[in-house]
């Protein structure tokens, strides 16, 4: 595992992985934490862009980990990147709203969903040489089956309040497909930009 988790497409200067790192690491900590409430004050709250940010921030949040399956190594940058995203959402209680305070529960189901979305990248398109978008599906579906999972098991165990439970239903799977949907292409756009630019 430790041989995939150092793969990427190429090697980067010094100056390139690290303008690269803090680029992705900045994406995965500040856009669920400030472009949400950006986003309402900018569109007023009952817009329909504003009452679609989830699927704006997921976006822009799945991009940051593709890219990070792409052009990062090593385990710390790999963790960094998984786990920021939903801390800084708990943090700015915005995305999810009401909801925010038993996303908490969620937590690990979301940082594996987003590993595995990572890893799949390093396995299937860095490792054994497969197509792009095969690894983007798999990692997608794999990625959707943990976080669903997560969010059926403790929905079992009634953890969850009824009046939230469709709205965490979707965002924890229809959400979750869309916006890595969204990432997967962002990313190949910024990936094609990159290899054309060497």
């Amino acid at each position: 595992m430790e041989s995939i988790i150092n793969k990427r497409v190429k090697d980067f200067s010094k100056n390139a992985d690290l303008i690269q790192t803090i680029s992705i690491f900045l994406l995965a900590l500040l856009v669920p934490t400030f472009l949400g409430q950006l986003i309402k004050n900018i569109f007023g709250a009952q817009s329909i862009i504003t009452q679609n940010s989830q699927l704006i921030v997921g976006s822009i949040v799945n991009t940051a980990l593709i890219m990070s399956a792409i052009n990062l190594k090593g385990w710390k940058k790999i963790l960094g990147v998984v786990t920021m995203p939903s801390i800084s959402t708990m943090l700015s209680g915005y995305v999810f709203k009401s909801a925010s305070v038993y996303m908490v529960y969620m937590i690990p189901a979301i940082w594996i969903g987003n590993f595995v979305l990572v890893y799949m990248y390093k396995l299937l398109m860095l490792s054994k040489e497969k197509h792009y978008f095969l690894a983007g599906i798999v990692g997608i579906v794999s990625k959707v089956i943990v976080i669903a999972g997560g969010f059926m098991l403790l929905k079992a165990f009634n953890i969850f309040p009824e009046k939230l439970v469709t709205t965490l239903q979707t965002a924890m799977t229809t959400t979750q497909v869309i916006t890595a949907s969204i990432g997967m292409f962002i990313a190949f756009a910024i990936y094609k930009l990159e290899k054309a630019s060497k």
